[in-house]
């Protein structure tokens, strides 16, 4: 098998209009008067959860500076500065709390492992007027993405740290994207992808457009691919689940950040399954795999773990993401003659 299929979109717009969680931008941005007049006065001390949070248990006795950070179309983020340091706080008005709740755990699973840097989430909960937010640590991030190989030891330390004794899954469902991701619990991996990734995304083709060719390849597919993981030792491990370029990037030191997680426990392989949009050079694979080594068959699952993604990413933006999902279920389809 290769890894040669490649999307219409270059990979610096891997996700066009995809409604991704904001984040902490370096960007330096000016307060707006309008904007911060909108926050200052749409909601009183007592009706403001963000600010009461920030001035009490943010151990914070004045906000100095409330700025917007753009990034992203579905929450609006802002960077709040106060004599206790800064905060990154987002919100969206029409989505209850249960969104930020999952971005939270896993943010928190992450951080808990104490290997690579993630912002540290404090609170999530519901808005007054309908809504909900979420507060966390602001990162002032550096001027690039950092070392690869750096990034590539401290992904590969967190997968090693990070294990569950509940198998495959995520204490909650959360979203890839904008797409809902199905993370209920199951002893074997090769049934959780099968059932909760490629097949999750093959039904919603066959409802969205569908298509009939590649829902039943596909799940061709589904069925025959146990034999790829023939000799694999698989531990469920920690996965950041949505690791492209847009949600990497490094701090004002130069220490790798991974951020906008899609969180569960999964074979470690399945993370590079957005490589094709990640830019990942040879020192980060050689650092990784120094820490946790290649197992045999790398090469022949790659694509497998790539084809979730092509199909999300044909679910959510059309036509143009699927002759590169159906070229890899078809070489699939004939490397293992299903």
């Amino acid at each position: 098998m290769t890894s040669a299929h490649v999307g219409v979109m270059s990979s610096s717009t891997c996700f066009p209009s995809l409604p991704r969680l904001l984040r902490p931008s370096f960007t330096k941005t000016k307060s707006s008067p309008t904007y911060c007049s909108l926050l200052e006065f749409s909601m009183s001390m007592s009706e403001d959860p963000v600010r009461e949070w920030i001035l009490s248990e943010g151990k914070a006795t004045k906000i100095t500076k409330i700025s917007p950070v753009g990034g992203g179309c579905i929450n609006l983020a802002s960077r709040y500065d106060t004599d206790a340091g800064s905060f990154f706080v987002k919100t969206n008005r029409s989505i209850g709390p249960s969104m930020f709740e999952a971005e939270a755990l896993g943010l928190g699973a992450m951080y808990e492992t104490g290997t690579i840097r993630v912002p540290k989430p404090y609170k999530v909960g519901p808005l007054p007027t309908g809504g909900s937010f979420i507060i966390m640590e602001f990162i002032q991030f550096g001027a690039s993405r950092g070392n690869q190989s750096v990034l590539g030891r401290k992904l590969a330390e967190m997968h090693k740290a990070g294990k569950s004794s509940k198998g495959y899954g995520f204490d909650v469902d959360n979203t890839i994207g904008s797409t809902p991701q199905i993370n209920t619990w199951s002893s074997d991996w090769v049934q959780f992808y099968g059932e909760h990734r490629l097949g999750y995304q093959l039904k919603l083709a066959l409802n969205q457009y569908g298509d009939r060719t590649i829902y039943d390849k596909g799940q061709r597919l589904v069925k025959s691919m146990g034999l790829l993981f023939a000799n694999v030792v698989i531990e469920p491990c920690l996965l950041h689940g949505d690791l492209w370029s847009g949600n990497i990037s490094s701090d004002k030191n130069g220490e790798p950040v991974i951020l906008d997680p899609a969180c569960y426990y999964g074979h470690s392989e399945a993370e590079f399954g957005m490589s094709w949009c990640a830019g990942f050079g040879g020192s980060f694979y050689n650092s990784y795999f120094e820490v946790i080594p290649k197992q045999p068959g790398f090469e022949e699952r790659r694509d497998l773990y790539m084809l979730y993604h092509y199909l999300n990413h044909y679910n959510l933006f059309g036509s143009g993401y699927r002759s590169s999902a159906m070229s890899i279920i078809d070489d699939y389809l004939a490397f293992l003659k299903a």
